[in-house]
């Protein structure tokens, strides 16, 4: 741990503070606040913008990673374990269905020191990824659920493994705290659930009493609260509802970094008295920054605001931009025009009213698609096939 790493812990340590630091393995995380792995936005760039309005503190996790793309050395998947030399520690979220394919590409991560944390997804709900029994599918077969744990763990050396699940597949088939039992039987080191499960997607509510009953069910090792976090207000609320270990943030930072700056503020002070509300000059240098960052990292200025044009409709939502600018500003082809669109906003603009709620996907689905007789028998460990890898996230 760094001099300054160290300093941050004792800081949020001391008395006041809304929760201990969060120990994951030999890394403290302090204030106990993750970023969640989201697919096409926890790139390297926006890390170093959480980062940045962090101070520092906090985990700040990978896009998902796949296990087979990994150890077939995609070239896309290895600019996506690219870690900024000031990352620490340095946090991979992996994806895989085989014990055996995880257990190699752990130990790949291992062997040639590509990241100082592995967290294991098995909350994906996508359609094409439960088909195949992948994602949040997967940990129904409990079987097989230990036998990934457990090739992972024992793969990783001294490299601590957590994991990020939902509540199950729906109401009827709920595996959170079955599969938060084999998480503690295997090893790893902590839990995250997304108090949702499959069939919600992102609709509706996120249950924040499963959390609680979760962290009942596992004492010994921290738990993890994520859903509904749209404000540090939000999260100094589900950890003391729950009394969970810390909280990780998704979309409720989509176009908005400066949320974990509140979240630092609002742990340290037992209370989010101390709130961001930038006005839309502020806004409009973050999104420019956020655009040379991704030209940067991708090493071509077009290819990065082009990646850039979906967080627009993020950072400006609820501001007065009219409909021709907003729709300009998401279709600009290079950091020279999206600065001079950028220098027409009312740079005056107050932060808006009511402009910390949901954003990103709120739709829900009624119906996992799953493979035939997957139900049949929750601990028959079922051979998911390669297919059930796909790059996409979400959890």
């Amino acid at each position: 741990m760094t001099t300054e790493t160290a300093v941050a812990a004792e800081t949020a340590a001391a008395p006041g503070a809304l929760a201990p630091p969060l120990a994951i393995g030999p890394h403290t995380v302090s204030p106990p606040v993750v970023l969640a792995p989201m697919a096409g936005i926890t790139n390297a760039p926006f890390r170093t913008l959480c980062r940045e309005f962090s101070g520092g503190r906090g985990l700040f996790v990978s896009e998902m990673i796949t296990t087979r793309a990994l150890m077939e050395r995609n070239a896309k998947t290895m600019r996506l374990v690219h870690f900024d030399a000031d990352e620490t520690p340095r946090s991979i979220q992996l994806y895989g269905v085989d014990p055996d394919t995880v257990g190699r590409a752990v130990r790949m991560i291992r062997d040639e020191d590509l990241a100082d944390h592995i967290d294991l997804n098995f909350g994906c709900p996508v359609p094409k990824v439960t088909r195949r029994g992948g994602g949040s599918a997967l940990p129904y077969k409990r079987n097989l659920l230990r036998s990934i744990l457990r090739q992972a763990v024992g793969n990783a050396g001294p490299l601590p493994v957590t994991m990020k699940m939902r509540k199950g597949i729906d109401d009827e088939h709920l595996t959170y705290l079955d599969a938060g039992r084999i998480a503690v039987e295997e090893g790893v080191t902590a839990i995250a659930l997304h108090g949702r499960t499959a069939a919600q997607h992102y609709g509706g509510t996120a249950d924040w009493e499963a959390i609680a009953r979760l962290k009942e069910t596992v004492p010994e090792i921290p738990v993890l609260g994520n859903g509904d976090i749209w404000s540090a207000a939000d999260a100094v609320r589900m950890v003391r509802e729950t009394g969970c270990d810390g909280v990780v943030v998704g979309r409720g930072c989509l176009g908005r970094p400066w949320l974990f700056a509140d979240l630092v503020a609002a742990f340290d002070s037992l209370g989010p008295e101390a709130t961001a509300r930038p006005s839309l000059g502020t806004v409009a240098a973050t999104m420019l920054r956020h655009a040379t960052l991704l030209g940067e990292w991708l090493e071509d200025e077009s290819r990065g605001v082009i990646d850039f044009r979906k967080h627009v409709a993020w950072y400006t939502k609820g501001f007065p931009v009219g409909s021709d600018l907003r729709r300009s500003l998401a279709t600009a082809a290079s950091l020279a025009e999206l600065a001079e669109l950028l220098d027409r906003l009312d740079k005056d603009a107050p932060w808006p009213q009511g402009a910390d709620g949901p954003r990103g996907r709120t739709s829900g689905r009624n119906r996992v698609v799953l493979p035939d007789g997957w139900l049949a028998d929750p601990y028959d460990c079922a051979t998911v096939t390669a297919d059930a890898e796909l790059d996409t996230s979400g959890g």
